[in-house]
This record gives structure tokens, sequence and C-alpha cells, in this order.
């Protein structure tokens, strides 16, 4: 059994953690902050009007091994990345990119697209990521899911 004060401290230390996290990323902040610069993020609908009109940036599919194997969507014409194995040399420095997450806050695309604007690429976060396009009901590639997700996720059918 997990001590409570074990897992207080735990959480508390988590959600420090994650509101620092979150501050750090905050657009409205002033362009440098302590050496950092805000990462710039794209609409759905943006990506979308590039996407049609034949401007169409790299898009990196940066979801963390759980998210992406338990998933059978991508954004349209997507590259896989994992977080952990960034290789910027692959990519064509002369074409946008977007990089996209599972998280509605980007808080696994916005450090990566932090990275390749350091590189000296141009790169944005996709706001809301693949949830927020799904939502918006626009358009997705399939993929196979290598790992079905844990039955007991599911409710079974009486």
């Amino acid at each position: 059994m997990i001590d409570p004060q074990v897992a207080y401290k735990v959480a508390s230390t988590q959600e420090t953690k994650l509101t620092r996290y979150r501050q750090h990323l905050d657009t409205s902040a002033p362009a440098v902050q302590n050496g950092q610069v805000p990462v710039p993020r794209i609409t759905r609908d943006e990506l979308k009007a590039d996407l049609d009109a034949g401007r169409t940036p790299i898009i990196l599919d940066v979801r963390l091994k759980y998210p992406y194997e338990h998933s059978t969507l991508t954004l349209p014409g997507a590259i896989r990345m994992a977080p952990d194995a960034l290789r910027p040399d692959t990519l064509d420095r002369a074409r946008a990119i977007v990089a996209y997450d599972s998280d509605p806050d980007e808080l696994t695309s916005a450090p990566i697209v932090a990275a390749l604007i350091a590189d000296g690429f141009r790169a944005r976060a996709l706001t809301g990521g693949l949830p927020g396009w799904i939502a918006a009901s626009l358009p997705t590639d399939t993929k196979a899911a290598p790992h079905a997700a844990p039955a007991g996720d599911v409710p079974a059918k009486a």
C-alpha cells in the first residue's frame, strides 16, 4: 500500500513541475525571457488552409510512445519522429515544420519545436495537437496500431 504522505508529496511535486512548465511555454510572455524564446503555434485552421493551398510543411508526429502505439490516426502525410529520437539532420531545412502530439497543451511538441528552432528550423507546434484536429473533423491518415488499448479501458456492453 502506498503511504498517503508520499503520494501527496509526489503529486504536489508533479503539479509544481507542470505549472512551471506551462509558465515556460506561455506564448504571451515577452519575446525573450531568461534567454528562452516562446514557442510559435499554428492553429488547426491555419494548417488546414496551408495544406489546401499546397503549402505543405513537414508534419512531425512527436507523440509519446504509448499514445502513438495505441492510436490508428495521424495527420495527413505525417512523419513519425519519437521525441527521444529526434533526428533534425534528416529534415529539409528549406521547408517549414509543424510538430504535433496527443496533448491539447502541446506539452511534448512545444519543446521539440523549441529544439528545432534553436537548430535553425522554421517550426511551429500545432495548437490542440491531434485531439483538437480530430475534434474539428479534419482529415486524417490511418496507421496500424500494433498494441491494442488495454481491455479494462472500455466498458463491456451488457
